[in-house]
Formats: structure tokens, sequence, C-alpha cells
């Protein structure tokens, strides 16, 4: 484990272990085996946080793909999404006529995935679907479907596993729910 020697500090309680995680990346790989079988889909990892699940969840998966990323930012410092999705790296794969895989962290407000997949579409896309570790319903304003997913969680600011906290801690192997009044102190600054 990386050397996190605060971390309890700014967390409420774990979440997910790294069991949980295991399970959800097995689970949703056999899923993705079976729907995707006889095709050679493109995994699109959603930088910065998708990519532990994106390296764990493809190995879960019996299938021939290829791997690109996509950073797309709506959140820029805070941990409040502005609405405003702009992109910053665009895939090097061409995706016309492909089956287009989104893999995400967490779905959120739907923006970024609304995003991603209207883009990918414009560029050609067969079909475009999302996989995402976490699904956060109540979040939602922008009417997405998240195709696959590890869970869903309710209305906690998480962090771990590609999750970050104003860029920090994204390398501990579990995810855990971070204190409200750390997430105060940090707005307060």
């Amino acid at each position: 484990m990386a050397n996190q020697d605060n971390i309890q500090d700014i967390l409420e309680n774990t979440l997910f272990s790294e069991a949980d995680i295991h399970e959800m990346c097995t689970r949703l790989g056999k899923q993705l085996t079976e729907e995707y079988a006889g095709k050679e889909p493109v995994l699109v990892g959603a930088l910065t946080g998708a990519i532990y699940f994106m390296t764990d969840l493809s190995r879960q998966m019996d299938v021939k793909c290829k791997m690109d990323f996509i950073d797309v930012s709506s959140y820029g410092n805070g941990t409040e999404s502005s609405g405003k999705v702009k992109l910053v790296k665009d895939v090097s794969t061409d995706v016309k006529g492909k089956d287009v895989l989104i893999i995400e962290d967490i779905v959120d407000t739907g923006h970024t995935l609304k995003f991603m997949k209207d883009h990918f579409m414009e560029l050609g896309a067969r079909s475009v679907k999302c996989a995402a570790l976490l699904n956060k319903p109540s979040r939602r304003v922008d009417d997405v479907t998240v195709d696959f997913y590890g869970s869903e969680v309710g209305n906690q600011f998480v962090v771990g596993y590609g999750l970050d906290f104003y860029g920090m801690y994204r390398n501990i192997p579990f995810i855990g729910i971070v204190k409200p009044e750390v997430i105060q102190a940090y707005a307060n600054k």
C-alpha cells in the first residue's frame, strides 16, 4: 500500500475494500466478455481516475481489444462539477465503425459521460457504451445510461482506487468516504 500516513484522518470510513473491488472487476469482466464476444472493442479510459479500474477490468475480460485514453474535465480542482466539459486529450485510435467502451471511475452528474458518448458517436463509432466502477444516480443531471457498473453509491464524496480529493489519494487500494468536515475545510481554503 502507498504511504498514506494521514489517509485515516480524512476518511469517515471504508466503503469498498480491495476484495470488494476485485469482485466488481471479476463480475463486470464476465459480463463484458459476453457483451463483446466475437467483437474487438476499443476500451477508452477516462483519465485520470479510471486508470486502476481499466487495468484490472481489462484483465478480467476475455476478448481481443484495443486500449486508449481520453482526458475530459468538468471539475477542475474542486469537488463539484462545473457543468462545462472540456476535451484535454483525445484518443489516438480511429474509432470509426468500432464498438467503444468508455471506462469510468464514477459517473456522477453525467456531464462528462454525455460529452464522451456524443464525441465518439460524432467520430463514427458503431456503438458507445460505458462501464463504470461506481454509479451515483442521485446526482445525475444529464440523461445518460451507465451500461455496466460495479456498485451504486449515495451522495458521499469518495476517494481511492483512482478517485481523488484535490488531486491526491488516487493510489490508495480501497475506496473510502471523505469526512464532510474535511471537504468543508478544503472548500474554505
